[in-house]
């Protein structure tokens, strides 16, 4: 989400900007965050060109930094193009696909490609969906893109709030909260997108287990260097970027984290836990640790990352809303859910 992600002179620049990112990141940003924090004013964004309705909000608006590039500077795709699981190739075995299924009909969309555009408009089986993946959170979240009764469409703002992906609707320029589907600022404040089910696995997992479905492949394959991380090494640093949050206790920042939503009350499990007791079972729901998954945003190249496994949450067999995130994200947006360690 920051400066360098979103033209394609990052790829060129790369190599040399990997170590200035690392030495940003150990030094706490102090410079950056003062001059970002006072860019957090509506007359500004309205400057920028923003038709949104800053009068209703509710949130602090100091909260919102910039993330570097401008409204859909991390091009949303909105055309999107699929091939069968059996004509998809260049994938490998074990990397990450967001796999979302409707009334029989699935399909994957790589990470690879969700890195670098962040949101999907799609619609599956005549349903209306946006297929949003958040870097900084790790936050791979599916909505039903219905708002109010009307279809809509979504773009990225080019704004974090917490390290996570600040989103707007195309009709009334809103801007949605987008790990938790949530309307902050614009006249539909207040509103929240409904969440529809999907899973992380990896894209061996999804050719086994619906080998009649298609995956997500590039309009341009041109357009972005698909299959090189622009965040190596960003879920084995010490702190979260662009996030000036409180941190959480106990746990490392970073550390991987199961947020199932399906419930009275959010439940959070860190994933170590998870992977050394293999499974649990909570309120009905089945919460189990899955090897053969790899790390998104470890390596450069994500066909190397290591393998840090997915979760699979299910009640009586069904997927339910469940994302795998950090640490620090919990920690921001559901204070008062404890962490299982």
């Amino acid at each position: 989400m920051f400066g360098f992600h979103t033209h394609n002179p990052a790829h060129v620049l790369y190599s040399r900007l990997q170590s200035v990112i690392a030495l940003v990141l150990l030094a706490g940003l102090c410079l950056a965050l003062s001059a970002i924090s006072a860019a957090a004013d509506p007359e500004r964004w309205q400057a920028e060109g923003w038709k949104t309705d800053f009068s209703k909000f509710n949130i602090d608006f100091a909260s919102v930094m910039s993330g570097g590039p401008p409204k859909d500077g991390i091009p949303p795709i909105d055309d999107p193009t699929f091939l069968a699981v059996s004509n998809t190739s260049g994938l490998d075995a074990k990397e990450p696909v967001m796999s979302v299924i409707i009334d029989g009909q699935a399909r994957a969309y790589p990470l690879r490609i969700m890195i670098w555009h962040e949101i999907v408009n799609d619609t599956l089986a005549g349903r209306p969906i946006a297929v949003t993946y958040c870097p900084l959170c790790n936050a791979a979240i599916v909505f039903d893109r219905t708002v109010e009764g009307t279809v809509t469409s979504f773009g990225t703002t080019g704004k974090l709030r917490n390290s996570d992906l600040v989103m707007y609707d195309r009709e009334t320029e809103s801007w949605w909260q987008q790990f938790t589907g949530e309307a902050i600022a614009g006249s539909r404040t207040g509103t929240k997108l409904e969440i529809i089910p999907s899973r992380l696995e990896s894209w061996q997992s999804f050719q086994d287990r619906h080998p009649d479905g298609e995956a997500l492949v590039p309009n341009n394959p041109g357009l972005r260097d698909y299959g090189r991380n622009p965040y190596a090494g960003y879920d084995s640093s010490g702190v979260p970027f662009l996030y000036r949050g409180p941190m959480p206790e106990g746990i490392t920042p970073l550390s991987y984290v199961v947020v199932v939503r399906d419930g009275p009350e959010p439940l959070a499990i860190s994933l170590d836990r998870l992977r050394s007791e293999g499974s649990i079972e909570k309120d009905g729901i089945d919460i189990a640790w899955v090897p053969g998954v790899r790390s998104v945003l470890d390596a450069a190249n994500i066909a190397e990352g290591r393998e840090i496994g997915s979760v699979s949450v299910t009640r009586n067999g069904k997927v339910v809303a469940h994302e795998l995130t950090f640490a620090f994200v919990v920690r921001a947006f559901l204070p008062e859910t404890a962490i299982l360690k």
